[in-house]
């Protein structure tokens, strides 16, 4: 025996409870194969990979050895402008594999292509927040067979993965920078999206990682949005994505009277309750009449002299301008919605990436919502029960994401809706929502252009507005003035076929979505 070989089996045997060890042999010895380089170069120190970048994303994807049905997942930090989505379904679809599940944290637009890799059998099964365009019209005419889809919020998701619900095999990681390693984060580069707080989770969970970029730079990267230590392979490509598609309509500056009055009408709801005070915290949507939200609560905190002490989600513009103001002591950002929010975490130390765990999880031991005051959300359709659907068109025709509506409205001191009380000819207070994806029992009051309505379970604000002399109108007025300005649509038929199912944030199902009749 060696100096160094002074353990045996025969010694471990005689340890209880190590019985099972292995005695040390060499420095190398228990290095797992995948973490060699392969050289053989004779030198044993160089057979550990020092460098995990490969020849092309296909060689990457090839040392992951994806079989049939396995499931890869990916994020949207690009939203419509992402490319790298496609980039893998296309090369694995070269390669032959078949049935595999896409577990992205949402599907845009720039995703349409895989109706074509649904039809041919690439794909078989889709877990999503949200989906848009073609692909979400394909997939409510039944494209997914008897596969429906999966809606869960962005906390449901992650509260999914994390307990092993959603298991991934590959995560693609679309980074705008990334170093040899791994060390990866979408703040530097010339594709900058920001945030990867939804990439976070699927790089900590998923059996392999594979980076992909279109900046690579020299080692250490920083900052490590995803840190090398979960990192298997760097793939460099031409483009992962294109920057200017982070900003879609959906987060658009307003200059509509009527949702500038909306937006004003929230802010007086927000003064009239006992949240609006020094250290309050508060998350908007991405709506028009929303991000207005932003700008006027800047004005009256400038009035009142206080300031908030987080603002969290998707950060746009108008927060930043918070942040920069000094009138918000820190931003959780989960995704950035426009460019402004993208350039601004990766320079000021007080705008802080968070993952969709963080953010937003009923699974972990507290999460970012659960200590906010007030949650802005928007809605395409809310009940006389109060319940909101932000998923599918009054036609039955998926359209949109869940998002962390729910995981918001479950947890904030007060959720506020704000919605028009008509679209065109179309009523937003229906009788019965197409699609529960908030339980009315979550929502507390509802802003639209004819008035505040508070739900009734909050007579406690109710009184609040009274005292602050609030245009207040139930629930019922509104149903029968919406009727009386554009009559009652002709209730959809729906087929038995389940095209989608939509989850609650805690994993339970809590509406499904069905084949409209022809």
């Amino acid at each position: 025996m060696s100096n160094t070989n002074r353990v045996n089996q025969d010694l471990l045997n005689r340890i209880p409870g190590y019985e099972s060890r292995k005695a040390y042999e060499a420095p190398f010895a228990n290095v797992p194969a995948d973490r060699l380089s392969g050289l053989n170069t004779g030198n044993i120190k160089d057979e550990v990979r020092r460098d995990k970048t490969t020849a092309s994303l296909r060689e990457a994807i090839e040392k992951c050895e994806i079989k049939d049905g396995m499931t890869i997942s990916f994020h949207h930090h690009f939203r419509a402008g992402d490319k790298l989505l496609m980039q893998v379904v296309d090369i694995l679809a070269e390669m032959g594999v078949k049935n595999l599940r896409i577990a992205a944290s949402s599907l845009t637009s720039a995703h349409s292509g895989l109706v074509e890799h649904i039809q041919n059998g690439v794909v078989d099964r889709i877990e999503t927040s949200g989906i848009r365009g073609r692909l979400a019209t394909a997939i409510s005419e039944g494209l997914l067979g008897d596969k429906p889809a999966v809606i869960r919020s962005h906390g449901g998701r992650a509260r999914a993965i994390t307990s092993g619900d959603v298991h991934i095999d590959v995560a693609f990681v679309a980074a705008s920078s990334a170093d040899c390693m791994g060390n990866a984060n979408g703040v530097k580069g010339k594709s900058i999206c920001g945030s990867l707080g939804y990439a976070k989770v699927d790089a900590a969970h998923a059996d392999k990682v594979v980076v992909v970029t279109d900046t690579i730079v020299p080692y250490p990267n920083f900052p490590q949005s995803i840190p090398q230590t979960q990192v298997d392979y760097v793939a460099v490509v031409e483009e992962i994505g294109d920057s200017k598609g982070i900003m879609s309509g959906a987060t658009r500056f307003t200059s509509n009277p009527k949702e500038l009055l909306m937006a004003k009408r929230v802010v007086e709801v927000m003064k009239a309750s006992p949240y609006f005070k020094d250290g309050f915290s508060m998350q908007t949507g991405s709506g028009g009449a929303s991000l207005a939200v932003t700008r006027f609560v800047k004005d009256e905190v400038i009035k009142r002299g206080i300031k908030l002490s987080y603002a969290l989600g998707g950060i746009t513009a108008p927060m930043v301008d918070l942040l920069e103001s000094d009138l918000v002591d820190q931003l959780f950002d989960v995704q950035c919605f426009d460019l402004t929010a993208a350039e601004s975490i990766g320079k000021n130390e007080k705008h802080v990436e968070v993952s969709a765990d963080f953010y937003a999880s009923i699974g972990n031991k507290s999460a970012a919502v659960n200590k906010l005051d007030f949650v802005i959300l928007s809605a395409l359709e809310i009940d006389t029960d109060f319940n909101v659907n932000v998923i599918s068109g009054s036609d039955g025709v998926i359209r949109a994401a869940s998002g962390g509506h729910s995981d918001t409205a479950a947890m904030a001191n007060m959720s506020i809706l704000v919605a028009p009380l008509t679209r065109g000819r179309l009523s937003t207070i229906i009788d019965k929502v197409t699609t529960v994806v908030t339980p009315g029992s979550t929502v507390d009051v509802v802003v639209t252009d004819y008035g505040v309505t508070v739900n009734p379970g909050r007579q406690d604000l109710m009184e609040c507005f009274k005292k602050a002399g609030l245009p207040l109108i139930t629930m019922e007025e509104l149903r029968a003035m919406a009727t009386r300005l554009v009559g009652t649509p002709k209730e959809l038929e729906f087929t038995d076929e389940v095209v989608a199912v939509v989850e609650y944030r805690d994993g339970s199902i809590i509406d499904v979505i069905k084949k409209l009749k022809k």
